[in-house]
């Protein structure tokens, strides 16, 4: 691998590391309530993208539903081409956004450089960062920690995420891609809103038959990708009634705007499962 690949794969590293949708205060969650259980699928049209993001929440699963499944746990593998890779169990809490991860192995983002397994734990407010099972107080060990614990957490509930807040939307028309005419949706933030000079872009590719994300671009401003240039394809499993991303496929576009055929990062979301009973106390615990 070329300096220039790696350092563009570092930037794509820290993008997803720092990412985040709409504000950056912690949202906070409400129990949904029998009137939300019974909403029915809203409407998708194109002249309000507002409706077709929401019509993607209900596709995906529906909040209400994961948020009944209580939280969360599966193995994850971030892995680069050069099949240098962080592998973690992750588990979450919805309620709190409680975030936990076990790293076996961590080559890129844990703690690359360190040697023993690397745990890292944020209960909503405060990080914690493990090395060998010993407590580390290394700033920016605990920073880099808090980052991932929130990033990976977002990842994973970013569909029932696009509607917040602060978000701006406009239908941009249809394009083929692999045979699917995709309805294509881009992805603004209003700054007095979000409280960031720079926010991210994305252009979403909606099924219009299925009413899930496959594709999208975003953008990369704090790296100087100012338009949203990376592309993201997505792959889902239905696993007890959430349509989950378990396969995705990250390419960065070279110096002339043409993408590889071997994707800069790949992601997969194994052994997925769901009401764990995790509480503040045990999503902690490995056994």
């Amino acid at each position: 691998m070329t300096t220039k690949h790696s350092l563009i794969l570092a930037s794509l590293s820290i993008f997803l590391l720092l990412a985040s949708c709409g504000e950056q205060k912690k949202k906070t969650i409400a129990e949904p309530t029998a009137e939300d259980m019974t909403e029915k699928m809203p409407e998708y049209n194109t002249d309000d993208p507002k409706s077709m993001l929401a019509a993607v929440e209900q596709a995906q699963g529906g909040w209400d539903d994961l948020w009944n499944k209580k939280d969360v746990q599966y193995t994850y593998d971030y892995r680069y081409p050069n099949n240098t890779a962080d592998i973690s169990v992750e588990r979450y809490i919805f309620d709190t956004e409680a975030s936990f991860g076990y790293y076996t192995q961590h080559e890129i983002n844990a703690m690359p450089e360190a040697k023993g397994d690397v745990a890292q734990y944020f209960d909503g407010q405060h990080t914690t960062a493990m090395l060998a099972g010993k407590t580390v107080e290394d700033p920016q060990a605990v920073g880099t920690s808090e980052f991932l614990r929130r990033a990976n957490y977002f990842w994973f509930v970013m569909p029932y995420k696009l509607n917040d807040k602060g978000t701006l939307l406009k239908y941009l028309g249809q394009e083929a891609y692999n045979g699917t005419d995709y309805d294509k949706v881009e992805v603004t933030y209003d700054p007095a809103i979000t409280g960031k000079e720079q926010n991210d872009s994305y252009i979403l590719y909606l099924n219009p038959k299925t009413k899930m994300i496959d594709r999208f671009y975003f953008s990369l401003p704090a790296m100087g990708v100012n338009v949203p240039a990376i592309v993201a394809n997505y792959e889902y499993e239905n696993i007890e009634g959430q349509k989950i991303a378990t396969k995705r496929t990250y390419f960065m576009p070279n110096e002339k705007g043409e993408y590889d055929d071997t994707p800069s990062i790949v992601q997969t979301l194994t052994d997925v499962s769901f009401n764990n009973g995790f509480t503040k106390e045990s999503i902690a615990v490995m056994k």
